[in-house]
């Protein structure tokens, strides 16, 4: 059974409710056959990285930059990702109540390095979430789970 492993820094109610959000669509029922696992950014670990088979990431945009929790699991589990996890699918949102360029260029730039390959368009969400928003979260998780089955 493929494994997605959602690795979160949920650290405001606007990014909770955007991690419930892609959690209930990636958690779809009708999406049978897929392990969903959900990790805080401050505790996945590479072993839980290297047991998944794709990547659902949700984070804010802080001062202008990926959010540290975020970037600590990327700094934690790099090298020993490195050549095992290429090619792996994933998806994000990001959340800021600014510009969010710097994270999404953060993002880009890290699993370039990693060589993941983006499943989705990244879901850039600015403000207080809205119907929309929320939507958009849960497409992005049902979309990436359902994608590890094909």
């Amino acid at each position: 059974m493929p494994r997605l492993l959602f690795v979160h820094h949920t650290v405001s109610p606007a990014t909770h409710d955007c991690y419930l959000a892609a959690l209930e669509g990636a958690s779809d029922p009708a999406i049978e056959g897929v392990e969903v696992v959900s990790r805080a950014a401050l505790s996945a670990t590479a072993s839980d990285a290297l047991d998944a088979d794709g990547y659902l990431l949700g984070a804010p945009v802080t001062l202008g930059y990926l959010a540290g929790g975020l970037k600590h699991f990327f700094d934690t589990v790099y090298y020993q990702c490195l050549e095992q996890t290429r090619g792996r699918p994933f998806g994000v949102y990001l959340h800021g109540n600014q510009g969010l360029e710097g994270g999404v260029r953060a993002i880009r730039t890290i699993t370039a390095g990693l060589g993941w390959r983006l499943a989705q368009p990244v879901v850039e969400l600015l403000g207080a979430p809205d119907p929309a928003d929320l939507a958009a979260c849960r497409e992005l998780g049902a979309a990436v789970a359902a994608g590890l089955l094909l």
